[in-house]
């Protein structure tokens, strides 16, 4: 049995742990804010095995001005950070490259085959089924045209074995009579579901570890230092000894992999949500506006809009024209939603090919990175806290790591 350390108690951290705890280790968390607190708390809650399509992608170079200049763009770019953000988003840019975007989705559906698997275990501790909505995702184009763009994603998607059906308007009306008409056509993916609130499977789940012995220490980790025989932690000026560290903190994790010898190009996406509260009976299932890049999801305690991307590093400011977009193009998606009572930002980890990194550190291999899952954290926890049990167990990984290596940007 070993003593291990995980930075972060978002999805990534708290799957982690659960595997690990099923190898019978020790383990603790270290998170200042405690369970499910960052981009975990408010994501748009879908367990989306169709995700393979990363952001970056050959229509980004055709698609930039309008991104950059629409109103109804679900995109923003903070021009201040853009000096900051400028090696990033060259490294976005060459990655959108077809070679390099299909070598990203290929990554991308070889963990995205294993993410059920992954959940197994976890949705088997007692009672946290119940948090699993069985509802296929339906992605709403509001034009023809627009849906004929996507037909060389489909196609990516169903070379990778995803399953789904195109549903025209009367389709769509059947499934979800609540949505305004304006809607021409709708891709019904198969195979996944959403949790009904994200947040509370995750402090469910900590409860069921924590009465095996999960620990949680509600604090900063100001530094990691491998050793030849264990590995340091510094929190708030005291050292802690453990045998491994996994470095699961999202789009904080930079930091944490430069002082273990990796220089990764990790930034962050800002991301929105509004909640509907008391509004879930108006939709089964979760409704992605394509166009306008967000989820309707309905939740245990209303519906969640959750989506849209901006680039600008970790301020707090809210950009107040994104939640306009996104509560004006719910309602209208949506007509009999009232007025929202909750609006949220939170940071996506974000690499620019799109791809995680599950890895050993350069500087040691008792530190063992799990970061930059973009917009799939959610869907990709189990299988990534799998490979984080074997990394440390040195187990054979159920897939090749080699392009999810960190080692990759260099």
């Amino acid at each position: 049995m070993a003593k291990v350390a995980i930075i972060g108690a978002g999805f990534i951290g708290m799957a982690s742990a659960a595997w690990l705890m099923r190898d019978g280790h020790s383990v603790t968390l270290f998170d200042p804010a405690g369970v499910a607190q960052g981009a975990s708390f408010g994501n748009a809650g879908t367990f989306a095995p169709y995700g393979c399509v990363p952001v970056n992608n050959p229509s980004v170079f055709r698609d930039i001005p309008r991104f950059l200049l629409s109103a109804e763009s679900p995109f923003r770019l903070r021009w201040g950070y853009l000096p900051q953000l400028a090696p990033w988003l060259m490294r976005f840019l060459a990655s959108s490259r077809r070679a390099n975007y299909e070598a990203s989705a290929a990554a991308l559906a070889g963990l995205l085959s294993r993410a059920q698997e992954g959940y197994a275990p976890i949705l088997a501790e007692p009672g946290l089924a119940s948090f699993v909505k069985p509802r296929e995702c339906l992605y709403l184009y509001s034009n023809a045209a627009s849906f004929d763009t996507s037909r060389a994603s489909l196609a990516l998607r169903e070379k990778h074995g995803v399953r789904f059906d195109v549903l025209d308007a009367d389709g769509i009306r059947r499934l979800e009579p609540n949505l305004a008409p304006i809607f021409q056509r709708g891709v019904l993916f198969g195979d996944s579901w959403h949790f009904t609130d994200p947040a509370a499977f995750l402090q469910a789940l900590h409860e069921r570890l924590a009465a095996r012995g999960l620990h949680l220490e509600r604090m900063n980790v100001d530094a990691i230092e491998p050793g030849a025989d264990h590995v340091s932690l510094s929190t708030g000026g005291v050292a802690q000894r453990f045998d491994h560290v996994v470095v699961a903190t999202g789009a904080r994790s930079r930091a944490f992999a430069r002082q273990c010898g990796d220089d990764v190009p990790l930034d962050t996406e800002r991301g929105y949500h509004v909640r509907y509260a008391g509004s879930s009976s108006l939709i089964s299932r979760p409704c992605g506006w394509a166009e306008r890049g967000f989820y309707m999801t309905p939740m245990s305690d209303g519906i969640r809009v959750a989506g849209t991307v901006e680039l600008g590093g970790f301020t707090e400011t809210r950009n107040r024209a994104l939640l306009d977009l996104v509560t004006v193009s719910s309602k209208r998606a949506l007509p009999a939603l009232g007025t929202p009572d909750q609006e949220w930002l939170g940071f996506r980890p974000s690499l620019p090919d799109g791809v995680p990194v599950i890895d050993r550190a350069k500087a040691s291999e008792r530190v063992v990175y799990a970061f930059g899952h973009q917009h799939l954290g959610l869907t990709l926890a189990g299988v990534s806290g799998r490979i984080v049990s074997d990394l440390i167990a040195r187990r054979k990984p159920p897939l090749d790591l080699a392009c999810y290596r960190a080692a990759r940007f260099h």
